[in-house]
């Protein structure tokens, strides 16, 4: 897998861990084996990766989401469907992969209770490089709706895939397709209820207060939560 510029360090001892994950998985073990094959001390690896593998298996990530962004900035979205370009790019996000146990062990890594939440975080960052790189302009409660409801329908994706043994991934495709449809009949139940007079009186305060929600601010850190308005 092409990589990040992370700092040197960290991609060395990235290229030298994948070979260990298979057998080890993101542990102490194959983070030791890494900077041994990278030629670093502990104390060298260590400043550069503080909790060791966790850290490589969070670079590995984003060096899947920065691969994605690249084949779908090549690719020719022009002629498909706004659902068509989300499941094109989960499918990318998918098949720029070429460790398919790395992700597996990846998986379980970030499922262990302490991790959790940073796993949620990569998974959440995915679907928000799904969204800029589909050119996604929201400003609104919408941003978070969008990389919400994208979070499951990728994190659902990735598990399906992880068990697919299909001909040539099929099966994850079909799946793929049939999440994004499920999200499509789901928001169209949206644009209905929303368009029913009655609705738009009980929905109205909270209409107005959602109104009020704004995606982070260039200025802000990319977790924070939206910012109101005063």
């Amino acid at each position: 897998m092409t990589i990040r510029p992370f700092d040197p360090t960290t991609a060395r001892l990235l290229e030298a861990i994948l070979p260990h994950v298979a057998f080890d998985g993101w542990s102490q073990a194959a983070f030791d084996a890494a900077l041994v094959d990278a030629g670093l001390t502990s104390d060298e690896a260590k400043a550069a990766c503080p909790r060791g593998a966790t850290d490589l298996a969070v670079a590995f990530h984003l060096a899947g989401d920065d691969m994605m962004r690249i084949a779908l900035q090549a690719a020719d979205l022009g002629k498909m469907r706004y659902s068509e370009r989300v499941a094109f790019a989960i499918r990318t996000r998918l098949n720029v992969v070429d460790d398919k146990e790395a992700v597996r062990r990846g998986t379980a890594l970030f499922s262990l209770p302490h991790l959790a939440a940073e796993g949620a975080r990569l998974i959440w960052g995915t679907a928000d490089a799904i969204w800029t790189a589909l050119g996604d302009t929201s400003d609104d409660v919408n941003w978070y709706t969008k990389r919400a409801t994208l979070s499951g329908v990728y994190g659902a994706s990735v598990l399906y895939w992880l068990g697919d043994d299909s001909l040539d991934g099929q099966a994850t495709e079909d799946f793929i397709d049939r999440r994004i449809a499920d999200v499509m009949q789901f928001e169209t139940l949206k644009a209905q209820v929303k368009a029913n007079p009655f609705a738009k009186r009980i929905l109205a305060p909270l209409d107005q207060l959602l109104s009020r929600v704004r995606k982070p601010s260039g200025a802000a850190p990319a977790d924070l939560p939206g910012r109101w308005v005063e």
